[in-house]
């Protein structure tokens, strides 16, 4: 059996932009996208702490260093630039490793820069 369990998490990021004329997905920045283990073209969800909307996407990867967060095509709807937002990957998890399992978190801060990495996330409130 195996169980589907988050696999890395951009927390707290601000959208860069939203671009509704794009085809679809996220662009994210590289490096971010490297510290939490997201691939190009990999599904993820997005939440958006501003207006509570949450929806599914895949990844592309923005430029290096850039803090690049831009919410493109229909979704880009759901977001205004500077929302606050999580993005999560999942993966599956054999039963028996999942207990085990440590995410990638990254904590944001307000110009998408990696201020902290976790991999357990403690019952507090995390904010950048």
């Amino acid at each position: 059996m195996f169980r589907t369990m988050m696999s890395g998490k951009i927390h707290r990021a601000r959208v860069t932009e939203a671009n509704l004329n794009y085809v679809g997905s996220i662009t994210i920045d590289e490096d971010i996208m490297d510290a939490v283990g997201i691939l190009p073209n990999e599904k993820v969800q997005i939440v958006n702490n501003n207006n509570g909307a949450r929806f599914e996407t895949y990844t592309i990867k923005g430029k290096r260093g850039s803090g690049v967060m831009c919410v493109n095509g229909a979704a880009a709807r759901l977001v205004q630039e500077g929302d606050v937002i999580i993005v999560i990957s999942y993966k599956l998890v054999p039963d028996e490793q999942a207990v085990n399992h440590n995410p990638k978190v990254a904590i944001m801060n307000e110009h998408n820069d990696i201020v902290d990495m976790i991999a357990h996330e403690p019952e507090a409130t995390i904010m950048s």
